[in-house]
């Protein structure tokens, strides 16, 4: 069982085309049953009128609508919740992405990779989408040691086992690869065509990029310091509370020096800012690592819910085994 979870926001003109699109290739390609997962985030305009059009003339479709727009992150998480096949496909409902390339990321997932992630190698977007993309997979790339060309594509194949153990929200849809990775799970890349926009417009602005960028932090901080924060927020409570001790130690020093060698009126500890700023990064140090006491508990107290592992084959271990 195949199923092709799609997002939308008022893509009413494309819906038609596009499940045409993908039974050609399911079927072209002998691939068996499937199923296509709409999940309408909210639109306005009558997407949802042309899905229940669709539906009626082919049972393979199905579809939930979201009382208002909660986002692509939330609209793909209950897709992936509802979606009944061992293979799982996201794609955008705008037509540019291709369903012909269903066949190519399933072979790949035949390969045994656990997660493929589509490449628009040649894209058919304006440029004010195409170099703020480029610039941040090249960090993210480098802040996740994941090395793919392309983190933004909503082109992807995953196994199942992959998304019951990814945890998604905010908008942490693009991360899911590096989610993945960093539990062990096999990602590969695929370079797929892309086509121009020809039905509707962009869903993304200018904050899009700002966005990408604060989740960046949290999928680093997520991928290498989840089960173990006292590592980054007492590293840097470590660094304050030693730095501060340096200039305290600096300006003791003068006044020492100043009171043994000067003639002048001695050197005055509290008259001079670095001492203030001395007593505010100790002050500082200690409330990061504190705080970093307080995640290590949090994890402690959650690590049995969501283990630090992944469990890829077992040997005499009961399958409704949980450990």
């Amino acid at each position: 069982m195949i199923s092709i979870v799609v997002p939308l926001l008022n893509e009413q003109d494309s819906l038609v085309e596009l499940v045409e699109r993908i039974d050609a290739s399911i079927q072209s390609n002998q691939l068996g049953a499937y199923e296509v997962l709409f999940v309408d985030d909210g639109s306005t305009d009558r997407s949802w009128d042309v899905i229940r059009e669709i539906a009626l003339q082919n049972p393979a479709v199905r579809a939930i609508r979201f009382r208002r727009n909660f986002g692509k992150a939330a609209a793909l998480n209950a897709g992936f919740q509802r979606a009944q096949g061992e293979f799982v496909i996201t794609m955008d409902a705008d037509l540019q992405d291709d369903p012909a390339e269903i066949p190519r990321l399933l072979k790949k997932l035949d390969d045994g990779y656990d997660v493929v992630s589509g490449w628009k190698q040649t894209r058919y977007d304006p440029w004010h989408k195409r170099y703020p993309s480029l610039v941040f997979n090249g960090i993210l790339r480098a802040a996740t040691k994941l090395h793919l060309h392309d983190f933004n594509c909503g082109l992807k194949a995953y196994r199942r086992e992959v998304l019951s153990e990814v945890q998604m929200y905010g908008e942490m849809h693009r991360f899911i690869p590096v989610l993945a990775n960093s539990r062990g799970y096999r990602v590969a890349e695929l370079a797929v065509q892309h086509h121009p926009r020809i039905h509707g417009v962009s869903k993304y602005g200018v904050s899009r990029i700002l966005k990408g960028f604060l989740d960046l932090f949290t999928v680093v901080f997520l991928t290498r310091f989840r089960y173990r924060p006292q590592h980054v927020l007492g590293g840097i409570g470590l660094f304050a509370c030693g730095l501060a001790v340096l200039i305290f130690l600096m300006l003791c020093s003068l006044w020492i020096l100043t009171r043994a060698f000067s003639d002048s009126s001695p050197f005055h500890l509290t008259q001079t800012p670095l001492f203030y700023l001395s007593m505010i990064l100790f002050i500082a140090g200690l409330q990061f690592l504190s705080t970093g006491l307080l995640a290590e508990l949090v994890v402690a107290n959650a690590a049995h819910r969501n283990p630090p592992f992944s469990i890829r084959d077992s040997i005499g271990e009961s399958t409704s085994s949980n450990s």
